[in-house]
């Protein structure tokens, strides 16, 4: 078999670099459309394909779908999580964190629906015992604006740590070397597994965390709950992980679920179709179209065009320090919420979840008194394939559910989707 190396996404934390100087955060927009871009190539082993349905009856086949009646689309009761299923995470100001203990070690990695390789050894070097074993064979993975080489091993993982969540024998990368990750460890990747072909020498793919969870029996459903929510400040556990289910307590109604979108490349990761619209006029900013739900990227990224019909509705200007759009005190007054249709439910997003957190200006090496945009452009008109990612700022508003078991996304509202936290 020929040794790829496959093109990803990268979260972008590591871009930024807690004790880098915050006049860097304008990176953070030019890596989160690097990421955008990269994802829009489709670029993995086997290019752009109509792979889901082939995914579809590979995963009916071992998993025993529980279809909802609709088709695996609409609205359904949330199913429950136990309490030792959920796993707190850390809000790192741009992305989230997890500890993970690996073969009796303890990291911190980004939690990355975007990509599906777990890795560990970017910041804090891997110390193997004899509770893991080299597979002798080398893993390399590039994430445009990083990448990592190194060795695949097998062994114990411990989600949330030592007394979280078990894997006896997960496969992970060690990196040897590694690019563009700071006070990072590494990456949980927790994307669709077809993302891993290629990326280990000799092996067809990797299984995620996640298929080993429900592989090994510990969860029923091959899915993740993820509660993130805003917040004024960095380095706060605000977040949550439940992996088998639904954190009933997380949401203020019946999750909305739709059927991974059809249309490549959003359709290698987990992507869904969405209307955009904004104001009480309904004013068009983005036609029904696929995109992707991504925890790894910062921003709320939409089709140039979109985001061009976006900034003539808000007024606002493009800051040339952030990169981000920016707005006066009237403009923001004047400001009105998006709503997304998405499968038969509206969700509204509201003017102050537009917003960055003011009182976290100074991360972004902006001015304390100004208002910035969380709203940024795509960089390709729409059409594409991925006109769209909802990203770290939009998913600090919803619960969103990853579910591999049945091929759909899901969307619920929470206690924060109106908050005036920002």
């Amino acid at each position: 078999m020929p040794h790829h190396v496959v093109v990803k996404s990268l979260s972008f934390t590591s871009a930024l670099g807690r004790t880098k100087p915050v006049s860097h955060f304008k990176h953070i927009v030019d890596h989160d459309r690097s990421r955008a871009q990269k994802f829009l190539a489709g670029l993995h082993p086997h290019g752009p394909s109509p792979y889901v349905e082939a995914r579809k009856s590979r995963r009916g086949h071992h998993h025993h779908h529980r279809h909802h009646p609709t088709g695996g689309s609409g609205t359904v009761p949330p199913s429950g999580g136990s309490a030792s299923d959920s796993i707190d995470v850390t809000d790192s100001a741009v992305t989230y964190l997890m500890d993970v203990t690996i073969g009796g070690q303890d990291f911190n990695l980004l939690i990355d629906t975007g990509s599906s390789n777990t890795w560990c050894g970017a910041d804090t070097q891997f110390e193997p015992n004899s509770s893991v074993e080299s597979t002798r064979e080398a893993v390399n993975v590039s994430y445009g604006s990083g990448s990592f080489s190194g060795t695949e091993f097998t062994g114990p993982v411990v989600l949330g740590g030592s007394s979280g969540l078990t894997i006896s024998n997960q496969s992970f990368g060690v990196a040897s070397t590694s690019q563009g990750f700071s006070d990072t460890d590494g990456i949980l990747g927790i994307g669709p597994v077809d993302l891993t072909q290629g990326t280990v020498f000799g092996t067809s793919e990797v299984p995620t965390v996640t298929d080993n969870l429900f592989n090994n029996g510990t969860i029923s459903t091959e899915s993740i709950g993820i509660s993130y929510n805003p917040t004024t400040g960095q380095d706060i556990a605000n977040g949550e992980l439940t992996f088998g289910g639904v954190d009933q307590s997380k949401i203020t109604g019946d999750v909305t679920f739709v059927d991974i979108t059809s249309t490549s490349p959003a359709s290698n990761y987990w992507g869904i179709d969405q209307t955009i619209t904004y104001g009480s006029s309904g004013s068009a900013i983005l036609n029904s179209t696929a995109g992707i739900v991504d925890t790894g990227t910062t921003l709320l990224l939409i089709a140039t065009d979109a985001f061009q019909a976006y900034q003539q509705a808000t007024q606002a200007t493009l800051d040339q320090t952030t990169g981000l759009l920016k707005l006066s005190s009237s403009e923001f007054a004047n400001l009105q919420s998006l709503f997304f249709q998405i499968g038969d439910t509206t969700f509204e997003f509201t003017a102050n979840a537009q917003i960055w957190p003011r009182s976290m200006n100074s991360v972004l090496g902006g001015d304390d008194d100004s208002i910035y945009l969380i709203v940024s452009d795509l960089g390709s008109d729409s059409g594409s394939g991925l006109d769209f990612i909802n990203g770290f700022g939009w998913l600090q508003r919803f619960y969103s559910v990853f579910d591999t078991t049945n091929s759909r996304v899901g969307i619920a509202t929470t206690p924060n989707t109106n908050a005036e936290t920002n």
